[in-house]
């Protein structure tokens, strides 16, 4: 039987928005409910999963390893706290270098993890600082929530009665 996915937003959800990219490491800081918020998930029988635009790559001002080494101190940061998410998607494209599918609000990176990984989008939940992750959501079936960004993420879901 698929199971539930809690979806969240990079920036401005899992680590604090700065207003400009974050491609580095010294920039990344992780927001602080992060690894309660993915281990209440988790006990709930949600996986967790990120989906991200990361528009910086097709702009040149970093790379895919550039964001592959920031999404491993995720992990390992979350690793440290006992979290543990079960995947990071991202979208390197940007709307003045060519279309594409995948940025948000496309919802072509929660069509692949929904697919990849047997989800349940009716028992699925995104949270997103921005009315394109709402929509990108949407578009799969998923349920949004628009949240403030750098807003406390496990009181906002406690409040919504997701676990």
């Amino acid at each position: 039987m698929a199971q539930g996915a809690l979806f969240l937003d990079r920036d401005g959800v899992v680590n604090r928005e700065r207003g400009a990219h974050t491609w580095r490491v010294e920039d990344f800081e992780v927001l602080p409910q992060v690894a309660d918020t993915v281990k209440a998930a988790h006990a709930a029988g949600l996986l967790t999963i990120i989906i991200t635009n990361q528009s910086g790559i097709a702009l040149g001002l970093y790379s895919h390893a550039d964001v592959a080494n920031v999404h491993a101190y995720l992990h390992r940061h979350l690793a440290q706290q006992g979290a543990v998410l079960d995947a990071v998607y991202y979208c390197p494209h940007h709307p003045d270098h060519g279309r594409c599918l995948c940025r948000k609000p496309g919802s072509l990176l929660f069509e692949r993890a929904i697919a990849r990984s047997d989800i349940d989008p009716a028992r699925s939940v995104m949270v997103g600082d921005r009315q394109r992750d709402i929509d990108a959501a949407a578009g799969a079936g998923v349920r949004g929530i628009l949240v403030q960004a750098n807003a406390p993420l496990l009181e906002t879901l406690k409040n919504e009665a997701i676990f």
